[in-house]
């Protein structure tokens, strides 16, 4: 990609599409379609083998897919873009691609559930192994590569401890070690970091959460670095394990993606009220919060986010029983395991999210029975917090019996 990039209040509206090129429809057209007809057999030979551009079959590219892919490839600052039918199809398809039987994945101290058990799967059925390690430092991330490690995988924020990881520390030893980086930026959205202009071979995201923004579509995204590289991906892993994205779930996104800067302004904004309404709850114990000032890692977020971002998460006293018994009082807020939407949603990462990773593991990587994940949406901050002091007036009387 040459030229000035746009800004990406201007880029989510109006990059990878000309109107011109499309009967000057304004909006990106919805192309439904499975497959694309060749003039004659001899053009569909040129396609196939490469000699000449253009549409062949939908799981090999989509012009409505297309579009979403330019626009992630600019705002994110990389060269080129997939779309996934969800996160871990990015997740895997990034990961597959990456290694092979033997090699080893250093990957940030805490991760996603699904990622979690899909390494697991790597390892038991090929010798893919992994190791979760806090990356804070240098010497903390040199001290866990191997011999066999080929890749670094970080979240950053963590999910769910809004733990952080030093992306310029993680750089700067992957440079060292001629290793590849991988960035989970689903937390953030690329208005609030942009991990491939600090380095970063690829980042990815679940576009169903703040990508997307409105509940309504799975999807997954990939950015990487190397135009030519993506489009090796594109047509191997991702043409041949076939985790592709539907032309309406693009054209949904598409629509999301243009309220991307507001949103995200508007996320922060309710986040930070809400922030300051739990500090002064007497049943909340700790807060996790990457912006805040009691955050030991402040420092670090401050300097590779622009904002602290619309989750919050936090203990409460008591164990598992008092905090499903909070989550269960509540009305307006939703029980749910997304993040990203209009609605404010909540859930339990032990049992939700994190269910699937061992007991210990998951303790070790600060998750506790206490812990509750708050995704801040859209709504009047004023609404949240009376249904949140609903809640906790509800399950004080019971923590007062214990």
């Amino acid at each position: 990609m040459t030229g000035k990039r746009m800004h990406l209040e201007t880029a989510v509206i109006h990059k990878g599409y000309d109107s011109a090129g499309h009967q000057d429809s304004l909006v990106t057209p919805l192309y439904q379609t499975s497959t694309y007809s060749f003039a004659n057999a001899e053009q569909g030979e040129d396609r196939f083998a490469g000699r000449c551009e253009g549409n062949i079959y939908s799981r090999l590219g989509n012009p409505t897919v297309r579009v979403l892919e330019e626009r992630m490839t600019e705002i994110e600052g990389g060269e080129g873009a997939l779309a996934f039918g969800s996160g871990m199809a990015a997740v895997s398809a990034i990961l597959i691609y990456l290694t092979k039987a033997g090699d080893h994945v250093l990957c940030s101290r805490g991760i996603y559930g699904c990622t979690y058990g899909l390494l697991g799967i790597m390892e038991e059925k090929y010798g893919i192994t992994h190791d979760l390690v806090s990356m804070t430092t240098e010497q903390e991330v040199e001290r866990a590569i191997r011999p066999e490690t080929v890749c670094i995988y970080v979240e950053t924020p963590i999910n769910p401890t809004m733990e952080l990881v030093d992306l310029e520390a993680v750089m700067a030893v992957a440079r060292r070690r001629n290793l590849r980086v991988v960035v989970d930026n689903t937390f953030c959205s690329p208005y609030l970091q942009n991990p491939l202009r600090m380095g970063a071979d690829f980042v990815l995201h679940s576009a169903t959460k703040y990508l997307n923004g409105h509940g309504d579509v799975v999807g997954g995204i990939l950015v990487g670095r190397d135009s030519e590289e993506m489009q090796h991906i594109r047509m191997t892993v991702q043409k041949d394990v076939g985790g592709i994205m539907s032309p309406f779930d693009a054209w949904l996104l598409l629509r999301g993606l243009k309220t991307l800067h507001v949103r995200m302004d508007r996320h922060v904004a309710n986040a930070k009220t809400v922030l300051s309404f739990l500090e002064q709850q007497a049943m909340v114990e700790k807060i996790y919060y990457p912006y805040d000032d009691g955050h030991p890692q402040v420092r670090i977020a401050k300097q590779q986010m622009r904002q602290g971002g619309g989750l919050i998460s936090f203990e409460i006293s008591g164990g598992k029983k008092e905090a499903q018994a909070f989550l269960n009082a509540l009305s307006l807020i939703k029980i749910a395991v997304s993040l990203g939407d209009a609605e404010t949603l909540i859930q339990h990462p032990a049992t939700m999210t994190h269910a699937v990773v061992p007991e210990e593991k998951r303790k070790a990587m600060g998750i506790s029975d206490s812990l509750v994940r708050l995704s801040v949406g859209l709504e009047h901050p004023d609404d949240l917090i009376e249904d949140l002091t609903k809640a906790f007036e509800q399950v004080k009387p019971k923590l007062q019996e214990i």
